[in-house]
């Protein structure tokens, strides 16, 4: 209250003083017997003018809600702890795009726990590409009972409900729910335990085939990244092959980040338009997963393409797994993309997709296994 009516008074004193400057400039001119010809403003008086103009609104920009709004009054006040923390450190160009979100993300009580709904929230405002978001002042839940120690074995029998909190997922209320509604999501564990490990068609690269041909090549697969690896069922396999790989993944209404830490493994909760946080030429292995596809704008995808080059070492490999697109646009389009990386070709086989998607649209699969050149 006091801070409001201080603030009042250096507004109305700072009007006042640009009032009476204007004034003596006024009469300083209709007194000149001189003819009415127009008389430059003294520099001085320029500068006393520009000073309190930038006064005001500086201080007009950051002037705290009133305790009493006016009932005309329609825009939201801005959250006060996104106001302390935009002090801080920065906040991405893309989140000012969604303040309503934004503002939604914020308005909590610091020092308690976090609203309910702040996951889908932070998740709606990452895929608009606010990203990183802002950091909050408030705890989060989590399951009441954690597990006591990371499973020896990343394909347990089932996974356990109690290691989730449900309330935040609409559709579904258990595991089982999950795989009987969401089947090839990566919540049947009769359906992940033979995945990357059969050869059925050429657009199939099983794990220990992978690890055979960087042997022969004299190299050497010990870290990788999965980007877009939903449950983690891929850094899983080759954990038992001794290899660490960490999984981005979002959850899209369904506990991916959950499940990839059930077992073990890192969850990077980060989007496909997000830099790698990963050092410059340390992994031996991308995995592009289904999630890199024809529907990525295409300046996004070079991005995402380079950003994968960049922490890629010399010798190591990309991997696009069932990359599908239209079969003309893989001959002009994406096959031309990927060649500008310059990597040598390993495997490069190109299949029918066979869903109604993909007849209806013409659509092909795609996998590939490049090699980077050592000299890059």
């Amino acid at each position: 209250m006091g801070f409001s009516m201080g603030l009042n008074l250096v507004l109305l004193l700072a009007m006042v003083a640009t009032n009476i400057l204007s004034l003596y400039h006024l009469s300083s001119t209709l007194q000149s017997p001189k003819p009415p010809t127009q008389q430059p403003v003294p520099d001085h008086l320029l500068h006393q003018l520009n000073t309190i103009r930038a006064t005001i609104s500086h201080l007009t920009r950051h002037q705290p809600p009133s305790v009493n709004p006016s009932p005309t009054t329609t825009k939201p006040s801005i959250p006060q702890d996104l106001l302390l923390y935009s002090h801080l450190s920065s906040i991405a160009s893309a989140c000012h795009n969604h303040p309503d979100l934004l503002h939604k993300y914020m308005t909590y009580t610091p020092y308690s726990l976090c609203p309910l709904d702040s996951d889908l929230l932070a998740e709606s405002l990452i895929l608009h590409g606010c990203h990183p978001l802002p950091r909050r002042r408030c705890f989060s839940k989590t399951p009441p009972k954690p597990p006591s120690s990371l499973p020896h074995n990343p394909f347990p029998s089932s996974f356990l409900d109690s290691n989730v909190i449900w309330n935040k997922y609409p559709s579904c209320k258990s595991f089982s729910c999950l795989a009987k509604q969401s089947p090839g999501l990566g919540f049947d564990l009769n359906t992940e335990i033979s995945k990357f490990m059969t050869y059925k068609t050429e657009l199939d690269l099983p794990i220990p085939q992978l690890l055979q041909v960087a042997k022969s090549a004299n190299s050497v697969i010990r870290l990788g990244i999965d980007i877009g690896g939903a449950t983690g069922t891929f850094a899983a396999r080759m954990k038992q092959y001794n290899v660490t790989v960490v999984t981005t993944t979002m959850n899209f209404n369904v506990p991916n980040n959950e499940v990839v830490a059930m077992r073990g493994l890192v969850p990077l909760h980060v989007p496909l338009q997000q830099r790698l946080p990963v050092f410059d030429g340390v992994v031996d292995l991308v995995r592009c997963a289904h999630a890199v596809n024809r529907w990525i704008p295409l300046t996004m995808m070079e991005f995402l393409f380079y950003d994968v080059d960049r922490v890629l070492r010399g010798g190591g490999y990309l991997w696009f797994d069932h990359f599908f697109s239209r079969r003309m646009d893989l001959s002009k389009v994406f096959g031309p993309l990927i060649g500008k990386l310059g990597y040598k070709k390993v495997k490069w086989a190109v299949g029918n997709k066979t869903d109604s998607s993909g007849l209806k649209n013409e659509e092909v699969y795609l996998t590939a296994l490049l090699q980077k050149p050592v000299s890059k």
